[in-house]
């Protein structure tokens, strides 16, 4: 690989990286508000079935990103990005904490109560998030270089998906489970929030796939890679 490709591959890096960042950090401001993302109104175990909360919808990017950064740049860079993101989402936690700590003027357009409500469980959203992802992230790393190695690289969609899927379980149960302990939110929505999330997730992964495929392509066009062969930044 020339110095030049180097270089793009190194910005094309770095591109990953902050909308994986983005994506993460996002993810953990908005995750209050709730909608249906399947126009049926399903009730399991006395719980909506379809409804999640808009937190999600970046979520899956990064599983996407993780898995593409393995792909083309390895293990290695993949875990690189994960620890950059949690660090990003706690330094986020400080600075809203310090935006809560500041007292809001008498004609503010947003006063301490407003906000507070919006931003005021960032925090325990955030440590449980963490605690979730960053368990969810790397085993979904280890199952794609697991797959990875058994089928030699080849069968991208089997990896891809199979890593997502059981990781995305992982995280969306470990979140669940964590935000109903710090009463963030109702034991009464723990069922049908499991379930919703894990199939929203499920069926983000397998239309994103084609999304894995094109992104694989273009890459192994763009520096000349063989199958299986992984760019090394050093």
């Amino acid at each position: 690989m020339t110095v030049k490709d180097k270089l793009a591959a190194q910005r094309t890096y770095m591109l990953l990286g902050a909308l994986f960042i983005t994506s993460l950090v996002v993810s953990n401001l908005i995750f209050q508000k709730f909608f249906y993302w399947y126009p049926f109104d399903i009730e399991i175990f006395g719980s909506k079935l379809f409804v999640v909360s808009v937190g999600i919808l970046p979520y899956p990017i990064t599983f996407l990103i993780t898995d593409l950064i393995s792909e083309i740049y390895g293990k290695k860079r993949a875990n690189q990005v994960v620890v950059a993101g949690i660090f990003a989402s706690l330094f986020s936690v400080l600075i809203v904490y310090l935006a809560d700590l500041v007292p809001a003027t008498a004609d503010s357009p947003i006063d301490d109560d407003l906000f507070k409500r919006v931003f005021g469980r960032t925090i325990l959203a955030v440590g449980a998030s963490m605690t979730a992802y960053l368990f969810a992230q790397f085993v979904d790393i280890q199952i794609y270089h697991f797959w990875k190695r058994l089928t030699k690289g080849k069968h991208l969609w089997l990896r891809n998906n199979f890593s997502t899927w059981l990781s995305q379980f992982v995280d969306t149960l470990s979140v669940v489970s964590l935000l109903c302990i710090f009463e963030v939110l109702p034991w009464s929505l723990f069922n049908g929030l499991l379930i919703s999330g894990f199939l929203f997730k499920v069926f983000v992964a397998i239309c994103d796939t084609p999304l894995m495929y094109l992104g694989v392509y273009i890459f192994r066009k763009r520096f000349k890679l063989k199958p299986n062969e992984e760019i090394d930044l050093l």
